[in-house]
């Protein structure tokens, strides 16, 4: 086949072939893009069922990879097929955290019926009774955990309290930790 001149009438064999899926385009990493992007983003969609997240998953995971090692590696496809699944179960754990987290904040701040003053009582007296504890944990502990589930990100967190954004984790888990010993310790008295 042969391309065709713009003033050139459209035959059936004067049609320009289209561009071969592989083709060298000069750019390593461009090679490996084509390549491998349609194959990246059904794995992700696969795990995540949401076309427009799993393009977010391989846009990351390209990122990533460019970031870490040379596009003409021979373990590139093999990197990206994982990488693109292991992200995409990371953002399913996190919309699930995420779901559990906003489920349980609704049900803690619906109020109760008006006409459960029992209920109503028991309410008032688990925040008293946290309240008393967190003011029995050091400083940072309490404040990792009040602006953490106040819905602060641990980015957000991190820059809060003067730490890296790593380090967040272990202080919430620490802080949960003292937490729940000082409310045993609470409810035992």
């Amino acid at each position: 086949m042969t391309a065709r001149a713009p003033d050139m009438p459209d035959l059936p064999e004067a049609r320009i072939a289209p561009p071969q899926h592989k083709a060298v385009r000069g750019d390593p990493f461009e090679d490996l893009f084509m390549t491998e992007y349609g194959r990246v983003v059904a794995i992700a969609n696969r795990v995540l069922a949401d076309r427009d997240e799993a393009e977010d998953v391989a846009q990351e995971v390209f990122v990533d990879f460019h970031r870490r090692h040379r596009p003409d590696a021979g373990f590139a496809g093999a990197w990206l097929h994982q990488a693109a699944v292991h992200t995409s179960l990371n953002r399913l754990r996190s919309r699930r955290r995420r779901e559990q987290r906003e489920l349980a904040q609704v049900l803690a701040e619906r109020p109760a019926s008006p006409d459960d003053p029992a209920r109503l009582a028991e309410i008032a007296e688990e925040r008293r009774t946290v309240r008393i504890a967190l003011q029995r944990l050091r400083p940072k502990a309490a404040a990792v955990l009040v602006l953490r589930y106040s819905g602060l990100s641990y980015a957000e967190v991190g820059a809060a309290l003067k730490v890296g954004t790593g380090q967040v984790g272990t202080l919430l888990r620490r802080a949960e930790q003292a937490l729940k010993k000082e409310l045993e310790v609470g409810t035992s008295l």
